[in-house]
């Protein structure tokens, strides 16, 4: 059988949960559960008192809708996210609401606790992708990525309040913070639809990709 362009052979489909079904079954139109029910940081950047995205653990800004002359490209209603539950982000991330209620759900539900205490705790996270109107793994001929929908979000590790930084590139395989990578990087499994980790491919050596696409039998892909 012939590959896809850009489309790693190693991705092997993963059957979800019953509460991941439920969750992305309900993605489009409702907040994640953490979302309207827990906050560590108030919505001061928020456009209505439940906050960004209707989650008060959101902080940023609504962006106007981001168009392109690129087939597939493009979010409707955008927005730019400074940080989840009260931890920055490295850069703003310029992504869709759905996908950012999913991310709060990660990093509330699976980042921090992986984490821990460990150096006082997490004091931001690296981002290092967000929309961008490009190819899967920008090679040429394969389909639109989801980062060209705001659908996608890649992160690179994160920063703890003693100054300690955690990579992926660095740490995925090394102690003492490769099991908190790897059960963070579980958890995600059942958030989003599509996560890659540098077992994965050559192309995601240094990051996690996390992302909403919907795939055929309602699976979910996990490597």
């Amino acid at each position: 059988m012939s590959q896809r362009p850009g489309v790693a052979r190693s991705l092997l489909p993963r059957a979800r949960s019953a509460a991941a079904a439920a969750r992305f079954a309900a993605a489009p139109s409702q907040p994640s559960r953490v979302a309207a029910t827990r906050s560590r940081a108030p919505a001061t950047a928020g456009p209505t008192e439940r906050g960004l995205c209707g989650v008060r653990a959101l902080e940023g800004r609504r962006l106007p809708p981001i168009t392109s002359s690129t087939r597939g490209c493009g979010v409707a209603e955008p927005v730019s996210i400074s940080s989840v539950h009260g931890i920055p982000l490295s850069r703003p991330a310029r992504v869709d609401c759905a996908l950012a209620r999913a991310f709060a759900e990660w990093v509330d539900d699976s980042l921090v606790p992986a984490v821990g205490r460990r150096g006082g705790g997490v004091a931001q996270i690296r981002v290092i992708g967000d929309y961008s109107c490009r190819t899967r793994n920008s090679q040429r001929g394969a389909r639109i990525s989801e980062h060209g929908r705001g659908m996608a979000i890649d992160v690179a590790g994160y920063q703890l309040s003693n100054g300690d930084v955690v990579t992926v590139e660095n740490h995925w395989r090394r102690r003492p913070h490769r099991r908190d990578l790897h059960e963070m990087y579980e958890e995600a499994c059942d958030i989003f639809r599509t996560t890659l980790s540098p077992d994965a491919d050559r192309f995601h050596q240094d990051h996690f990709h996390f992302d909403l696409a919907r795939h055929r039998g309602g699976g979910s892909y996990c490597r």
